[in-house]
C-alpha cells in the first residue's frame, strides 16, 4: 500500500451522523448515498446534508428539491 492509497475499504457505504457543521463517521466506508438521486457520494466530497433528517445531498440542486419535496406540501 503506498501513501496515496486510502486505508478504508473501497466500496464499502460509510453510516453517519450528520450534525449542524460537520458529521461523525459511526461506521468507516468510503462513500454515502445520496437521498434524493440514488448516487454514492465520496466521503472526502461530502457537502451537504439535512440534520433534521439525517440524509446527504449530492449537490445544492438535490438538498433544495428535497426541501421542495418534504417542507412545502
Amino acid at each position: 500500500m503506498n501513501r496515496h492509497e486510502s486505508f478504508l475499504p473501497r466500496g464499502r457505504q460509510a453510516k453517519i451522523r450528520y450534525l449542524d457543521a460537520d458529521f461523525q463517521v459511526l461506521s468507516e466506508g468510503d462513500h454515502v448515498i445520496c437521498a434524493v438521486t440514488g448516487m454514492p457520494i465520496k466521503i472526502e466530497q461530502l457537502t451537504y446534508w439535512s440534520v433534521a433528517r439525517q440524509e446527504p445531498y449530492i449537490s445544492a440542486e438535490a438538498a433544495f428539491r428535497r426541501l421542495l419535496e418534504t417542507e412545502f406540501r
